[in-house]
């Protein structure tokens, strides 16, 4: 998935494939979304939240609806079964919005490789 993807968002399409897996119709639209995505901003903290820029003209809104919602979310958990956190995909009006990373936990640095490497497993 990440072959034809921009630098900036290669290493969130990992994430997003993930989280967007299954048949459900709004993941299925929003994964179509993904190879015209570009980050526009990053949080500043190292978490990995990226925040994103897409053409709308070229691909349609999914059935999410007209507001935010949080299209799909996972527990980030480490190896030795701890919990420090969570990534979630956000949409606003049916396009994908933000990828956030999100901690819990001041024991663990919660990243988005992190994120990458527990929701492959």
């Amino acid at each position: 998935m990440t072959d034809s993807l921009p630098p900036d968002v290669a290493d969130a399409a990992d994430v997003l494939d993930v989280l967007l897996d299954g048949d459900d119709p709004i993941h299925l639209a929003l994964r179509a979304q993904v190879s015209h995505l570009r980050v526009r901003e990053r949080c500043t903290c190292g978490c990995g939240t990226a925040y994103f820029e897409l053409d709308t003209a070229a691909v349609p809104p999914a059935p999410s609806g007209p507001g935010t919602v949080v299209a799909a979310d996972a527990r980030i958990c480490t190896e030795n079964g701890d919990c420090p956190g969570e990534v979630l995909v956000f949409a606003q009006a049916g396009y994908l919005s933000w990828l956030e990373v999100c901690s819990w936990s001041d024991d663990t640095e919660v990243t988005l490789a992190l994120a990458r490497r527990t929701l492959r497993r």
